[in-house]
């Protein structure tokens, strides 16, 4: 009997009949800038460089017009318009312009200070700094200085920022100055005379990715864990945002089973271990998540559909420890992966494409921001190794 009443279940319930579909991969080898390296990467789909010359590029967007925009460490924010084979530089910054966002008639670029917005018709191929103004500061200070800024659904602007180490004492609530209400992701409140800040999750340590479920509109984020717990602990996580969450840091971690107490800092945790939001699904520890970017409908891959890729950059720290020191061939490997979703929740992780590191722990490249263009290919970014623009696309 219980087994014709778990036949009719599957049958009847949506999501409980099959698992997202597994991906078929291949080897290719391929030169890329002059370098021949191996790669395994989804059947029927080819790796190519599609422009190196970018310094240090970081996060990616695509404007409305199709147009590909990319932030850099260097302080250049790149322009690149389809094929994206050649690179202009719309703006040159001082202050480690991340990422960039548009809404109607305005560019946002985020650096380390705040975010700032300007003037901006598609096309346009140039901006002065004296173009910019101040949207709204943000707490500045060294130590994961990246600030993302994305639009999100509802028009609203988002932005996700770390705090300043492993255990610093801040957190975005009352109590804690200005520049110390980091860790977590902000939501720009302009319904007043002056935008100000208010807080949308709290809690990581640094979320340096975030996207909205095609479907369901919820936000998710990636986080990078600590690293005072050695090579194996914490994991990495990808959280599910929800508004108010608290995600424990740096009160908190969680160990891949449960949640624990980190003696590394003494002062009292704002909220109790019973409001913490555990991750729906994490990578192994010092994996390094960046960028997060949603797969929508009639991009990419068709079994990805409505799943996230996640670009890892992978950890300097190697084993034992994780430190700085150590056999380089133990180290995390840069990869980029697919969060499989099944009717709105989190299934598994599937590797998408990997192959950067070498047997020796030598990097050929590392992701960093990742997202698909409207023409179905799916770009990422590398900062390290190789700098530059990738792509990768269906075989003709």
């Amino acid at each position: 009997m219980n087994k014709i009443i778990l036949f009719v279940l599957f049958m009847l319930v949506p999501g409980l009949v099959t698992a997202s579909k597994p991906l078929a991969y291949q080897q290719q080898r391929v030169t890329l800038n002059g370098k021949t390296v191996d790669v395994r990467l989804p059947q029927g789909y080819r790796l190519e460089l599609v422009t190196a010359a970018l310094d240090a590029p970081r996060l990616i967007s695509f404007a409305a017009n199709g147009d590909l925009f990319i932030g850099s460490r260097s302080g250049h924010v790149y322009r690149l318009p389809p094929p994206y084979s050649e690179s202009e530089v719309l703006i040159e910054l001082d202050n480690y312009p991340h990422s960039v966002a548009f809404r109607r008639g305005e560019i946002l670029i985020a650096q380390t200070d705040g975010v700032y917005r300007a003037a901006y018709k598609p096309g346009q191929k140039r901006l002065a700094p004296a173009d910019l103004r101040l949207l709204a500061p943000l707490p500045a200070g060294g130590g994961h200085n990246s600030r993302t800024v994305r639009t999100g659904p509802d028009g609203r602007v988002y932005v996700s920022l770390g705090i300043t180490g492993n255990c610093s004492d801040q957190y975005m609530g009352e109590g804690y100055d200005f520049d110390d209400r980091r860790g977590g992701v902000l939501v720009l409140d302009e319904s007043g005379q002056q935008p100000a800040w208010q807080t949308f999750a709290s809690g990581l340590r640094n979320p340096v990715g975030f996207d909205w479920h095609p479907d369901s509109g919820v936000m998710y984020a990636s986080n990078n864990g600590p690293d005072h717990w050695g090579f194996t602990s914490p994991p990495e996580y990808f959280a599910r945002l929800l508004p108010g969450s608290f995600h424990g840091m740096p009160w908190f971690q969680y160990d891949g089973e449960q949640l624990q107490r980190d003696e590394c800092i003494s002062s009292q945790p704002p909220r109790p271990a019973t409001e913490v939001s555990l991750p729906v699904v994490t990578f192994p520890a010092r994996n390094a998540p960046m960028a997060v970017s949603f797969v929508p409908k009639d991009r990419f891959i068709n079994a990805l559909e409505q799943d996230a890729i996640v670009a890892l950059r992978g950890s300097w720290g190697t084993s034992p420890g994780g430190g700085a020191f150590g056999d380089p061939a133990t180290r995390r490997p840069p990869k980029i992966v697919a969060v499989r979703f099944k009717n709105g929740e989190v299934q598994r992780v599937d590797d998408l494409l990997t192959g950067f590191q070498r047997k020796d722990g030598s990097r050929w490249a590392r992701p960093v921001g990742v997202a698909t263009g409207p023409d179905g290919a799916l770009y990422f970014t590398s900062d390290s190794g190789m700098h530059g623009l990738f792509r990768l696309q269906k075989m003709r």
